[in-house]
């Protein structure tokens, strides 16, 4: 369902007309929902990740979105300035990021290789600060100019075999509050998420590999969940949405949790 806002005297306008997005990790799962749903409400939306979703670019465009793809390794400091490049070049601004882009790891801490661990820490903790870090820079005076981090609840409490995506994890939530105190007073606001656990292809990797079955692993999920299910990507979507419009105008430096109730328990 597309959302709008508007007044008596005005026309009713989708949420982000007129305005460009950045999401990486935007080619499938949660980052999926996401461009889709940001580019239906009227952002240029440039979608980076390691692969294009040829379906996804086209059902935007069959609703009337503007979206295009540009590859990029969030790890590499060149590959992520390309994408900036890319993007002001296209479309000559950036209102909004959405640091989406993430890879899961589930390994006991000491059974977790160097390589493993910089390879979490690289694309989850790393990639956010090198997007914001050159996107801040042609953000400052332009419309409701904000980041959206992608975190997790493991970030909160952490978890059993979790340990380097945890730690990553925990790293965005404080990155999101250092960032929006630093930014706050030029117009920029930085939030974060964090995601329960969602019904994604990283789930169903996870499921693989925690359970003697998945049927039992998957089952294992739902339980830590209160409201009895995982997330549907959508639902991730429609909070980043909030996150990134202007309703949201008063928020920066919080982090969203939207977890079926994980963290209440």
């Amino acid at each position: 369902m597309i959302i709008y806002y508007g007044s008596a005297d005005n026309d009713f306008v989708m949420e982000l007309d007129g305005m460009v997005a950045i999401v990486t990790g935007g080619s499938s799962g949660i980052g999926r929902a996401i461009a889709e749903l940001f580019a239906i409400e009227g952002a240029k939306t440039v979608i980076g990740d390691v692969k294009p979703n040829e379906e996804l670019l086209g059902l935007i465009r069959e609703k009337n979105g503007a979206a295009t793809f540009v590859k990029v390794d969030v790890r590499s400091d060149l590959s992520v300035r390309d994408l900036i490049d890319k993007t002001i070049s296209a479309y000559g601004g950036i209102n909004i990021v959405c640091n989406c882009a993430g890879i899961e790891l589930v390994k006991p801490l000491i059974d977790t290789d160097e390589e493993e661990w910089n390879r979490v820490i690289d694309t989850n903790l790393k990639g956010p600060y090198l997007l914001s870090k050159y996107a801040i820079r042609h953000m400052f005076g332009r419309r409701n100019a904000n980041i959206v981090n992608i975190a997790s609840q493991l970030g909160v409490v952490g978890g059993e075999q979790f340990t380097a995506y945890s730690a990553s994890k925990g790293g965005v939530i404080l990155l999101t509050k250092s960032t929006a105190l630093e930014y706050a007073r030029n117009g920029i606001r930085v939030n974060c998420i964090c995601p329960g656990a969602v019904d994604t292809p990283m789930v169903d990797r996870e499921v693989l590999i925690m359970g003697s079955s998945p049927e039992e692993a998957r089952g294992r999920f739902v339980s830590k969940h209160p409201i009895g299910r995982l997330g549907k990507p959508k639902e991730i979507a429609e909070a980043a949405l909030f996150l990134a419009s202007e309703r949201a105008s008063f928020i920066t430096g919080a982090s969203l949790v939207v977890d079926g109730g994980y963290l209440a328990q």
